[in-house]
């Protein structure tokens, strides 16, 4: 049932909008003096149980927000990881006066916003309802009661997202990158995983609780239509009687960077692209001298659409859409992290383009005006953060939770203005490690071998999708083929023989699409004709037609003659037995061994073909039954990884067909289920008729 992807594919596509705008660099601009900054109006204020109040006036419009922070230290969670933030998520889903349903009833009813994470909760709404939504507020941070019913539903949905993470190369990155940057014992190294999802109780939750929500840590920030007096009168009403205590302070090994360059590589099965995150733990603690200084120089090397990994990953040589650089100040520690996502065949390359722009940066000045360009943009941004009443609340609340003087935020275009050429290169120096850096990849598994040059000890490191060492495949049982694999799987279904004797099938399904629901509609004839049609409310939006011999696609109106590669795999998509004859189709097949998905046994089968891998299929060792498979489809936007995990089976004249597919694309899922199979169908010429 993996006919229909392509055509799901280019309706789940998005086409992203990049704006960028010209500049001319030829004349530099004459720099003026820093103009002076005037920020809003905002009042600070601690209440008797120790809760913080800041409030930011705006009259421009009748709402108001409420945001409540726990400013408490980074929390280990090690074999239970992911209860903080599903004590988070869970904190609205009921209090020992609501169900979660009449939280969220009363919620929509005043048309206001409202949600919980693990250290905060924030609301929003028209300041004539502020007192409703403050009480439900107030009921939810005093009275949680965590439902185990509502636990294993949360429960659930994570669980099922793990099996999109684990195969998406951006999140697999993502992961990889911050477990070598800060290790798996420390708090922003650490992922949740299905083990840790599993292990998690309602004591967690409520533990977490109890330890952190106290108003002497939290942070009360009030934004809109309201004066100080009133937001004062509403927080001792709703919060005053939440009582504080003792907020354990936590402690964690110091994270250093690699002796030497290494190359940590995540495998994803049929990744067309490879994520690249060059990372390593940077100090430097919010508002140190360096702050202004180091932004400026991540910015010129890696912060903005201008800067020199952009213009020289993409703008130069076309490796990516877009090419990153991030630093950043933190209590505890932070990272600096230079990211981009290339094309398989130009990752070496890309690593060769990253690595120059960062050793540049620290050995060579910047000229004059590129400093000053840089200046300028990072001038204009703050200048447009201006606008927003939000900005004033988070620069009050930085000023009072790391101690800032009272004008930082009002000085920031004069210390901005003073950073030189030296500055730069200064504090490139000090806090940039182009010799001892983690290089962290996400990608098809063929391309590691190549990136060994990158490493300091010239070797690759393999890691799983959690950051955790690579564990080889277990061995297939011995003189086990995937033959062998692929006869279980038909007689799981019904027996080879009699899937042999089907003349063909129809089948209809349905599956959503965000507001819509569309309906697939397949037929064919057993390596024969068919057609594939995707429609909704009742206007076809995509149509496949193959008449044994040639085949065409439309849509939009639209039909484009199938190539001879589409060909065959139309040949391929309408044979019954299509992994029995994988040779017919310049294909062929490899058993690598026992893999786990969801901790489940399953046999991992290689397709090739001319030597690269085309398909990545996984079998249930206990049922014989498919139960993934990664492919690459060709798309208008390029070459797209597609992940489709099969769920239910459904029966007909005592055959098994898949019955549910979950395909996804990146960070798009789509499930299809299949409603209706009819075995050996009459087909209408005219519905695979090629004009």
């Amino acid at each position: 049932m993996n006919r229909f992807t392509s055509l799901l594919v280019a309706i789940a596509a998005l086409v992203p909008l990049v704006l960028n705008a010209q500049v001319d660099r030829s004349q530099a601009p004459e720099p003026g003096p820093a103009p002076e900054i005037v920020l809003g109006d905002y009042t600070t204020e601690k209440l008797e149980n120790g809760l913080t109040l800041i409030v930011v006036e705006n009259h421009k419009l009748p709402r108001v927000s409420y945001r409540l922070t726990m400013d408490v230290d980074a929390i280990y969670e090690g074999g239970r990881a992911g209860y903080t933030s599903m004590a988070g998520s869970l904190m609205r889903a009921g209090t020992s006066t609501r169900s979660k349903a009449e939280i969220d009833e009363a919620v929509d009813r005043i048309g206001a916003s409202f949600g919980t994470s693990g250290f905060g909760m924030n609301g929003r709404c028209l300041v004539k309802h502020s007192e409703t939504l403050l009480e439900i507020m107030s009921d939810v941070l005093m009275n949680p009661t965590f439902p185990e019913e509502e636990l294993e539903k949360e429960r659930k949905q994570t669980l099922s997202g793990f099996a999109s993470s684990a195969t998406d190369a951006n999140q697999i990155s993502g992961r990889l990158a911050r477990a070598m940057t800060y290790g798996l014992k420390h708090p922003y190294g650490e992922s949740s995983n299905e083990t840790t999802v599993k292990a998690i109780t309602r004591s967690d939750l409520m533990e977490h609780y109890a330890k952190v929500w106290k108003p002497n840590v939290a942070y009360l920030v009030v934004v809109g239509d309201i004066t100080p007096a009133k937001a004062k009168e509403q927080a001792e009403q709703y919060f005053g009687e939440w009582r504080p205590n003792e907020v354990d302070k936590e402690r964690f090994a110091r994270p250093v960077p690699p002796q030497g360059n290494r190359v940590c590589f995540a495998p994803v099965p049929g990744a067309v692209q490879s994520v690249i995150d060059i990372t390593f733990p940077v100090y430097l603690k919010p508002g140190h001298p360096d702050v202004v200084a180091v932004s400026v120089m991540n910015t010129m090397l890696g912060g903005f659409f201008g800067s020199r990994l952009n213009q020289n990953l993409r703008e130069d040589k076309a490796y990516t859409y877009g090419a990153r650089s991030s630093i950043g100040p933190d209590k505890l520690v932070g990272r600096f992290s230079a990211r981009a996502s290339v094309r398989n065949e130009v990752t070496d390359s890309s690593l060769v383009e990253f690595l120059a722009e960062i050793r540049k940066v620290v050995e060579s000045p910047a000229p004059d005006s590129t400093l000053q360009f840089v200046k300028n943009y990072l001038n204009g941004s703050f200048a447009l953060s201006l606008e927003r009443p939000e900005t004033i609340a988070r620069f009050a609340l930085n000023i009072d939770r790391y101690g800032y003087p009272a004008d930082y935020y009002a000085t920031y275009l004069a210390r901005l203005d003073a950073v030189s050429i030296e500055d730069v290169q200064r504090v490139a120096r000090t806090y940039l490690r182009p010799d001892n850096m983690n290089i962290t990849i996400a990608g098809s598994r063929d391309i590691a071998d190549g990136l060994a040059q990158f490493a300091s000890s010239g070797q690759v490191e393999f890691f799983d999708p959690f950051g955790e060492p690579l564990r080889e495949l277990d061995p297939a049982p011995e003189g086990m083929t995937a033959l062998d694999v692929f006869n279980a799987y038909y007689t799981a279904r019904g027996g080879a023989g009699k899937l042999a004797k089907l003349k063909g099938l129809k089948s209809t399904g349905t599956m959503a699409a965000g507001p819509m629901e569309l309906v697939v509609e397949e037929a064919f004839y057993n390596e024969g004709a068919g057609y594939n049609r995707i429609s909704a409310g009742g206007n076809v939006m995509q149509d496949s037609r193959f008449d044994g011999t040639k085949g065409s696609e439309s849509a939009m109106g639209q039909v484009t003659p199938m190539e001879d590669d589409k060909v065959l795999d139309a040949k391929r998509n309408y044979d019954i037995l299509e992994f029995l004859h994988l040779v017919d189709y310049g294909l062929s097949a490899e058993l690598l061994g026992i893999d786990l998905i969801n901790e489940l046994p399953q046999y991992l089968v290689e397709i090739r073909r001319d030597g690269a891998v085309a398909e990545s299929l996984w079998f249930s060792t206990e049922s014989g039954l498919r139960t993934r498979a990664v492919r690459t489809e060709s798309t208008p936007r390029g070459d797209m990884s597609i992940t489709i995990d099969y769920g239910a089976m459904t029966e007909a004249k005592g055959l098994l067909f898949e019955g549910e597919m979950t395909m996804k694309t990146g960070s798009q899922e789509m499930k299809m289920t299949i409603n209706d199979i009819e075995v050996n169908p009459k087909i209408d010429a005219a519905d695979y008729a090629i004009d």
